[in-house]
């Protein structure tokens, strides 16, 4: 489901209404962080998580990490719960073979970049990775799961929403409270537009550095200018995309707000498609949305791929080198 309008205004009463549930979330968030590891890694582990709800940036994150990391030299798994996915796992993703309603979406994008392991236990997932030859392991999410040791954390954010009214589940957007949760943040990586970035500066603990990044369209050769579309987006918040489209000089006749990772049934795409034909317009998606069509219908979409632009590595490198990973 998409996240309610007053997760991110700084008072409304539906948040005030819902604090004492998100005191409790919160709680059992802490307890659960507190709880030794099961499983130590003997190759690094880095876990790319957020203190939000979902729709923060991870995905585009872990695909600019593991590209980076195998241009290293090193041999790049990630492990992911799978969303969405029918398979428990551990299971190496086959995108020959398996389909978003088996590892889910982000897994099935993510295997175009680097080995990816689906597994609803992420320790075996993990122990999975390792025995398959990973040197350096990606965990996409599992921030506040305390399965598995992580050598290093990356949270990402969203420059726009930032930790929105800095309420817990369900009251807001938070999983734990900011502070509790950037105490144990390596690195924090913010996303968005140069001002939006410039406008949220949360207090960082002296060992945890800061990223700047931002979302940035691939040339496709398509011509957006003045091109007239219908949109549909299954992500956190797929106002994003549509801005992305306009942005490119797209005329976003119509924007189809999806909730992330739902199923594109027959019934949703034959009514976009229906839709598109009478108003003469292009169906056009996410990447990840890709994912779910099916491929009888693949043809009639075009996609619309964005990649991760960190303006300066080397902090985060630093902490890379730390971990025994550089350049080969």
């Amino acid at each position: 489901m998409r996240a309610p309008g007053f997760w991110y205004r700084p008072r409304s009463w539906q948040a005030a209404l819902l604090a004492p549930l998100g005191w409790l979330y919160a709680a059992a968030t802490a307890q659960r962080v507190r709880q030794a590891p099961r499983h130590r890694a003997g190759v690094p582990v880095i876990c790319i998580g957020n203190i939000n709800a979902g729709g923060t940036g991870k995905t585009p994150t872990a695909i600019a990490l593991a590209q980076r990391l195998t241009e290293w030299g090193a041999s790049v798994h990630i492990v992911s719960r799978g969303h969405g996915g029918a398979l428990a796992g551990p299971v190496r993703v086959d995108p020959a073979t398996h389909r978003a309603d088996d590892v889910g979406d982000e897994p099935l994008m993510l295997s175009a970049f680097a080995a990816v392991w689906v597994a609803k236990d992420r320790a075996a997932g993990v122990h999975a990775a390792e025995a398959a030859g990973a040197s350096v392991i990606l965990l996409d999410d599992g921030f506040q799961n305390p399965a598995v040791h992580k050598d290093l954390s990356l949270v990402v954010v969203d420059a726009v929403k930032g930790f929105g009214n800095g309420r817990a589940i369900p009251a807001g957007p938070l999983r734990e409270p900011a502070a509790a949760g950037l105490s144990r943040a390596d690195a924090l990586l913010v996303i968005g537009p140069e001002k939006a970035r410039a406008a949220f500066a949360p207090a960082l603990p002296e060992d945890c550095v800061r990223l700047d990044g931002q979302l940035d369209p691939l040339p496709t050769g398509m011509p957006w200018g003045h091109l007239r579309v219908l949109a549909f987006a299954g992500i956190g918040h797929p106002e994003k995309f549509f801005a992305t489209l306009r942005s490119l000089g797209a005329d976003v006749v119509r924007a189809e707000p999806l909730d992330d990772h739902q199923p594109l049934t027959d019934a949703i795409l034959k009514r976009l498609d229906s839709d598109a034909k009478a108003q003469g317009l292009i169906l056009v998606t996410t990447e990840k949305d890709a994912t779910r069509l099916p491929d009888s219908f693949r043809h009639r979409v075009t996609v619309l791929p964005v990649r991760l632009t960190i303006s300066d590595w080397t902090p985060l490198d630093r902490k890379l080198r730390a971990l025994g990973l550089s350049p080969s």
